[in-house]
């Protein structure tokens, strides 16, 4: 304690700014720095520091409750606001973090999907655009004999997915066919990264072909036994747009042991294109991620990199370890050993050419520009390029050493943090923020040609790039994440409780999920809005049944509005409602941890301790609100979950399904709750419907998804822009009618023209 006393007593002779903030920081240093450190940077027995969002009356109001520890009720009335007031100023709020240890822009190395997305991008930019003309289907093209020949043409047309039963007839007529033959063929978007099994059903010949048009995925084209469902598995990188085409073949086939009846008569055809996503069920592969143009073949990289950091909420590439090092060596050898084994198409030469080796050494220089986004200099020419191609050395090895050597390089592996960028620079700051991925050639000669000088042309080509499929996967995966449902494994229910719930429910929940994200973002007014107030669902004919909606079994998925129902847009779908819940009861602690973190911003401490939930058997007669209340009654709860648990009480109209109820164990449910805003007003809800109108309209609503959506994009603190940057963000999204995309272009535009610092720290460069 001495040490303790003679440190607040340095403390307390530094300059102070009025009477007021004396008297306070005078307090905090007899009755609070012992445990929380001089500056609440936390001590031995408290190591958390005391840093947060909540308001100067909250923390007074807490500290007259709890404050001190071992003599709680002894600070009240004008000392707890006063040093309340102290604690807010000094250190605890985002204004005293940002003016005691000023963000700054860090040196960061590709994170992993941006590494994965910068080799796809790179080859393929040797191979032409991808192409995307969905969602809409595959281009069928049926045919009246098993050649494709043009005078027996049939149909041509697309068609949204296959999945038919022709019968024993001709497909589109009603003669009887013993033989025809049909492909399909386009562009199949993976909206995840992962695993995909392909399954193909059908009692006849059948190829298919998934981002390699000259080796077959699956090959059933020579019958043998009678299976009549075949599956396959391929990796995909979300976000990417693959080729694919499927042949099937149906030949005279029958049985007839007595030849003197005739030829046998013609046997049923069907055929079903059906895949699981990763962490998905088997389902019908729809329109939604097909498109009937053709694009050309992406490079997957296969080799696996340990996970990045997401400490922050997101991920950042701001530490190198020696797992990622060896990774990114394997990743150049797998890529240098891709490459060579497409080298004549990729160079646009052939094997026995005259000028082969010119060629190739051509498409070494355009690698290695396009790996480190800029044109090379003589010196960088002679040093990656023209070294490795001395006289006598193998085609092969000296494009093996070329790619290796690019690849590990600094240049492609780290992004820039220069305070004063040139265009290429401002052009990769654009292409990384909105595609994970390096410039295209647009960007390119646009920082070529000096058209990045400014904001507004920055802007325009932000504008451009943001309706890229790209962009639209970066958005999708941002909006799960902030939806905390990115990483949801396991959706299973007591089996007691909701016999109707299972694997193909959850999934057509996920389904849904994803409709209303996409729809709301790519809508023409891409307005955010529409994420709290709609009162619309997409259902189809199963989810229909199970939430009260009349739907034919089959319908296919629609918007549906549910009478009677408050529904409130993302507040209240079945898929998150069902994920902020247990087993068989609601949960308003993860349905206000959601609520609070995700879509208010504000920052809740760890648990003390690790505690498990009431079970509801021992509280028989308790609704769920009766038994949480209960469980967190104790003091050291109330810190956080005076907000969590009235925010999440909001939400108890709906089980752990997502369906709307009136009453829970015989109770009439009680959905109303308090939130006290970071302004100190407290705020009465009654329901969802309330809490969505008190979002739409909370600075803190838009003030949180700006700031989250900045850090998903940019990858970098947005305070590291300027102190004023998210309130000038916020501020610009209301102006847009809080239009999503215009969001998005005003961030690149910042961010990409912003004059950066130089950085915090620096990360290892990879030799």
């Amino acid at each position: 304690m001495p040490v303790v006393l003679a440190l607040a007593m340095v403390a307390l002779s530094r300059p102070v700014q009025g009477d007021e903030a004396t008297k306070g920081k005078a307090i905090y240093l007899k009755q609070c720095a012992s445990c929380h450190g001089l500056a609440g940077e936390g001590a031995e027995d408290y190591p958390h520091a005391l840093v947060g969002d909540k308001s100067i009356k909250e923390l007074a109001k807490y500290i007259a409750k709890t404050m001190p520890e071992d003599d709680p009720g002894t600070c009240v009335g004008d000392d707890a606001d006063e040093v309340a007031a102290y604690i807010h100023d000094a250190f605890y709020s985002s204004v005293a973090q940002a003016r005691n240890k000023p963000a700054r822009i860090e040196l960061s190395r590709l994170t992993v999907r941006q590494h994965q997305n910068a080799l796809a991008d790179l080859i393929g930019s040797f191979r032409g655009s991808m192409e995307w003309d969905g969602p809409k289907g595959l281009q069928g093209d049926y045919f009246k004999s098993q050649r494709s020949r043009q005078e027996d043409r049939l149909i041509d047309r697309v068609d949204p997915s296959v999945q038919f039963d022709f019968g024993v007839n001709l497909p589109g007529s009603d003669e009887v066919g013993h033989r025809f033959f049909i492909r399909w063929q386009g562009g199949v978007l993976a909206p995840d990264s992962g695993d995909y099994e392909f399954v193909v059903r059908t009692e006849h010949s059948v190829k298919l072909w998934v981002n390699d048009l000259e080796k077959p995925l699956i090959d059933r084209w020579v019958k043998s036994g009678k299976d009549n469902e075949y599956r396959e598995t391929i990796r995909l990188i979300g976000g990417r747009v693959y080729p694919i085409r499927m042949e099937m073949a149906k030949g005279k086939q029958g049985v007839n042991d007595d030849k003197k009846k005739g030829p046998p008569p013609p046997t049923p055809a069907s055929i079903a294109l059906l895949w699981k996503r990763p962490k998905g069920v088997v389902e019908t592969l729809s329109a939604r991620y097909l498109s009937p143009k053709k694009t050309p073949e992406v490079f997957v990289l296969h080799t696996p990199f340990p996970p990045d950091d997401r400490s922050m909420g997101y991920e950042r590439g701001t530490s190198v370890s020696r797992a990622w090092d060896e990774a990114a060596t394997d990743a150049a050898l797998e890529t240098a050993g891709y490459v060579v084994d497409h080298l004549n198409r990729l160079a646009e030469t052939s094997t026995d050419a005259s000028d082969r080796r010119e060629k190739v050494q051509a498409f070494c220089k355009r690698f290695v520009e396009r790996a480190f986004r800029r044109p090379l200099d003589d010196e960088q020419k002679q040093m990656y390029v023209d070294r490795r191609f001395g006289d006598g050395v193998d085609l092969e090895i000296a494009v093996k050493r070329v790619v290796l050597s690019t690849l590990l390089s600094p240049a492609f592996l780290y992004q820039e943090a220069s305070a004063n960028p040139d265009q290429y620079d401002l052009a990769s700051r654009l292409s990384f923020g909105l595609w994970d991925s390096i410039p295209d050639q647009e960007l390119l000669e646009a920082a070529a040609k000096g058209e990045l000088k400014n904001r507004d042309q920055v802007a325009k080509q932000a504008e451009r790039m943001v309706n890229d499929v790209r962009t639209k996967a970066k958005l999708r995966e941002f909006l799960l994440q902030w939806l905390r449902v990115d990483r949801v494994a396991d959706l299973s229910k007591d089996p007691k409780a909701f016999p109707e719930f299972d694997e193909a429910t959850a999934a057509d929940l996920r389904t849904s999920l994803e409709m209303f994200l996409d729809d709301v973002a790519w809508s023409d007014g891409s307005d955010f809005r529409r994420f709290l107030e709609s009162d619309e669902l997409y259902l189809n004919g199963r989810l229909g049944k199970l939430y009260g909606a009349s739907l034919p079994a089959d319908a296919p998925f629609q918007k549906i509005k549910l009478s009677d129902e408050p529904r409130a847009g993302l507040l209240t779908h079945p898929y998150l409602m069902a994920s902020f819940a247990y087993t068989a009861t609601s949960s308003p602690i993860h349905r206000g941890v959601f609520l609070a973190r995700g879509v208010l911003g504000r920052a809740l401490a760890a648990p003390p301790a690790a505690v498990a939930p009431l079970a509801p058997d021992l509280h028989a007669g308790l609704t769920t609100r009766e038994r949480v209340a209960l469980q967190t009654s104790p003091k050291e709860c109330r810190m956080c979950h005076d907000m969590i648990n009235s925010v999440g009480f909001t939400l108890e109209n709906f089980d752990a399904l997502g369906r709307f109820r009136k009453e829970e164990n015989g109770k009439p449910i009680d959905a109303s709750g308090t939130y006290q805003a970071t302004s100190g007003e407290s705020i009465v809800l009654r329901g969802p419907r309330e809490l969505a109108d008190y979002l739409v309209k909370a600075d803190e609503t838009r003030t949180a998804f700006s700031q989250q959506l900045f850090h998903n994009l940019v990858k970098q603190p947005v305070n590291a822009f300027g102190p004023d940057e998210l309130k000038k963000l916020a501020t610009a999204f209301e102006k847009a009618d809080f239009n999503i995309r215009k969001l998005m272009v005003e961030m690149m535009a910042d961010s990409a023209t912003a004059s950066r610092q130089p950085a915090e720290k620096t990360v290892a460069a990879t030799p």
